[in-house]
């Protein structure tokens, strides 16, 4: 019998707490880097992507990069009754607040609202991953929502201890296209 959902996730949550804060950073560093060098990225105008939280690896590396690159960044706002999401562009940490579930989100007001065919590239966070691009998030369903008729690449930064044989899945579950490892890149 395979594990459920919910104990993978409170499995690999431990796990990555145990990880020490330098080895955090360098894994998030190795893994920014590499996606840098692929053409996904090279090749996208505006990314989509999460302000990381808690034990996620860091996406503020990712996000000045953009905006160094000249890329339109755009992150999401969550919204709760309908567990969707709508993604605003930011340019500085300034237009940002601590919405739902504590996560930084764009203040509406100071930010524009991007259409999701817009986005070139959305990264995908999650906990747990298969090879197949299954992944485990945090339990909402926002990603898996979002992604049902989102029509471009979409990635996830994933340390190789976060890799399992198997996902269980349901028929709301999405696959990622592309997981980025520090070993390297699966399609």
């Amino acid at each position: 019998m395979t594990e459920s959902k919910a104990t993978l996730r409170k499995s690999m949550m431990k796990k990555l707490a145990g990880l020490r804060d330098d080895e955090r950073q360098e894994i998030s560093k190795d893994l920014a880097h590499r996606l840098f060098e692929t053409d996904l990225w090279k090749e996208a105008k505006t990314i989509g992507i999460y302000l990381s939280f808690g034990n996620e690896w860091d996406t503020r590396l990712i996000i000045e990069e953009a905006w160094q690159a000249g890329k339109k960044t755009v992150i999401p706002k969550t919204i709760p009754d309908v567990k969707g999401m709508e993604f605003y562009q930011i340019d500085n940490y300034s237009e940002v607040k601590k919405g739902h579930f504590g996560i930084q989100e764009p203040i509406i007001e100071q930010t524009t609202y991007t259409d999701k065919d817009e986005i070139d590239l959305l990264v995908v966070p999650g906990l747990v991953f298969s090879e197949d691009g299954y992944r485990i998030g945090f339990g909402g369903g926002y990603y898996d929502r979002f992604l049902t008729d989102f029509i471009h690449p979409t990635i996830s930064l994933v340390w190789s201890g976060q890799l399992i044989d198997y996902v269980p899945t349901n028929q709301y579950d999405l696959p990622v296209q592309y997981i980025l490892t520090e070993k390297g890149i699966i399609a």
